[in-house]
């Protein structure tokens, strides 16, 4: 009886051994890096930089009014009664804060449109990750951007930078 509850406990100690001999297949990467070499995100790239284009020359033109209006402003106020002063006064106080709302705005505006342009990216390259690990047998798969990766064993973990940038292009 004993002989077979010990043979029973080498088995097992056998086992665990094996399994753990066994070790888990993992993949790194630079996301950064593949992320900037996918034709998508040079294009929402241009995307966000067209619109931001817009959104300063309106806040331009916006303020060269501002200044326009100013300097006509400085110019007559000794000659104005004191009921147009307090009006101009007013338009310009107008003026400031509704180029200040835009400007906030046009911030808002360009943050949204970046985050729509990056999701589908962002996403596309995600699908591409769980692909490729599964296809390699990944465990896992690291990020190593920002230094998270300051060592890895290439004997159990791949870089696959330069395979994802392949399969994105």
């Amino acid at each position: 009886m004993i002989k077979k509850i010990f043979a029973c406990f080498v088995i097992a100690i056998l086992a665990i051994t094996a399994n753990a001999q066994s070790t888990l297949k993992f993949a790194y990467f630079n996301y950064d890096e593949v992320l900037k070499s996918m034709p998508e995100y040079a294009a929402a790239i241009r995307s966000i930089n067209d619109l931001r284009a817009k959104y300063d020359a309106e806040t331009t033109r916006s303020e060269n009014d501002f200044h326009a209006k100013y300097e006509d402003f400085l110019d007559g106020q000794r000659n104005f009664a004191p009921s147009i002063l307090k009006k101009r006064q007013a338009e310009l106080q107008e003026l400031l804060d509704k180029n200040i709302v835009f400007k906030k705005e046009a911030d808002r505006l360009i943050e949204q449109a970046e985050k729509q342009a990056y999701a589908p990216v962002h996403a596309k390259l995600r699908k591409t990750i769980a692909k490729m690990a599964q296809e390699s047998g990944y465990a896992f798969v690291l990020n190593a951007d920002n230094n998270a990766l300051p060592y890895v064993n290439n004997m159990i973990g791949e870089d696959i930078t330069v395979a994802l940038k392949t399969a994105l292009q």
